[in-house]
């Protein structure tokens, strides 16, 4: 990884030395995310594209907002600091990642106030048809191939069975759905056990808090139940880190996060202080993964080599960005995947458009991503050449 890394340091250098003598920035662009405690990657994505291109405060280009930690509740709150985006004038695009339940709405608002603004959305909570019919262009992660790769993995792991983790409001979107089903059917064909688990839901009256210690209390248990030969899965970001802690403390599996990524729920499970190496996904994947091995990790335990989540919003911004400035094209894959590639040096990344299972109409403004799964200990398990079997793609919920 060290031809990475210096291409991570060459950016870094860069836009840091520019960083002091920024002039106005003749447009803007408005990010929206969660904080950090409900999606730790996409705030340091965000954090990223305003180190690079500078806060619009201080004469910069981008303005970034955070949405409510209990969004379910505060849904106006969400819409309306969208929403709100759009009352300035040389704001000419908007990146909302995660797209939570709202977005729809409050693009709606924006495009009802100035239709010229670009809408961009990663990870949309919304069914795909819904967010489509005012943003411009989404991207999510591919959890209709990887649900089939996860079971996958597990098995070339060695796992026995798999469980997921998840609660009524995930179930309800039409990807988590879908995976789900995948993920059954895909134990049926590969010979694992297939579990589901119902955990609270963090934006419920338990909070974040109460979500991630029934996670604590709860895995030791299961992991005695079904073995250490279990791989664990569970759909949301709060609660990876006190699943990851437990996995590795009693010699579980565990492929990936939702949204994979070095920084999704490691540090905060085994405490590893990664200031020194903030932004550079090389070093991060280096420590990690020492770190990881030396808690009984080894071969059982893996992520994604960066955050597709913090790429998504660096790319999506960077997107919004040429396409403002006429360098790329809207609506145009290969344009986008070279912003994910300029932030993603070594990695490679597969994209497809959306089709609906119902209709078999395809989305093309609904794009569906993802990279290889890196183990630690073992590294990459190369499941970008694996070829999904055809039924997988239209398997109902």
């Amino acid at each position: 990884m060290k031809k990475s890394a210096l291409l991570l340091v060459v950016s870094l250098f860069l836009f840091a030395s520019a960083a002091a003598s920024f002039a106005d920035a003749p447009f803007h662009i408005g990010i929206a995310t969660l904080t950090v405690s409900q999606a730790e990657d996409t705030y340091r994505g965000a954090e990223y594209m305003v180190k690079k291109y500078g806060d619009t405060s201080s004469g910069g280009m981008i303005k970034h907002i955070t949405m409510p930690d209990n969004f379910m509740q505060e849904m106006e709150t969400t819409i309306s600091q969208i929403a709100g985006l759009a009352d300035d004038p040389k704001i000419k695009a908007i990146v909302v990642v995660e797209a939570i339940p709202g977005t729809t709405e409050a693009l709606r608002r924006v495009k009802e106030k100035r239709k010229d603004i670009i809408c961009l959305t990663g990870s949309p909570q919304e069914d795909p048809n819904v967010i489509s019919s005012v943003a411009d262009y989404s991207v999510a992660s591919d959890k209709i191939i990887r649900g089939y790769l996860n079971i996958y993995a597990a098995k070339k792991l060695g796992a026995k069975t798999f469980v997921i983790i998840s609660f009524p409001r995930h179930m309800s979107y039409e990807l988590q759905a879908r995976r789900r089903a995948i993920f059954e059917e895909a134990c049926k064909d590969l010979g694992l056990k297939y579990v589901f688990e119902t955990a609270p839901d963090p934006v419920s009256d338990v909070g974040v808090a109460g979500a991630q210690q029934f996670i604590l209390e709860k895995v030791p248990a299961w992991i005695n139940k079904y073995g250490k030969d279990t791989a664990f899965f569970c759909t949301n970001d709060a609660q990876t880190e006190p699943l990851l802690r437990q996995v590795a403390k009693y010699g579980a599996i565990f492929i990936e996060p939702d949204l994979p990524s070095p920084l999704m729920g490691y540090p905060g499970a085994f405490g590893i202080d990664l200031k020194k190496e903030a932004g550079n996904w090389p070093a991060i994947m280096d420590k990690v993964e020492k770190t990881v091995i030396a808690a009984g990790g080894k071969g059982r335990m893996g992520t994604c080599s960066y955050s597709q989540s913090w790429a998504t919003v660096c790319a999506l911004t960077e997107y919004g960005k040429q396409i403002v400035e006429k360098k790329a094209k809207l609506g145009k894959p290969k344009d986008l995947l070279e912003c994910y590639d300029t932030y993603t040096p070594g990695a490679k990344w597969f994209i497809r458009p959306y089709t609906e299972l119902g209709t078999g109409v395809t989305n093309k403004k609904y794009q569906l991503i993802y990279q290889d799964t890196y183990i630690f200990g073992k590294g990459y398990l190369k499941l970008t050449s694996v070829k999904v079997p055809e039924k997988y793609l239209n398997l109902k919920k």
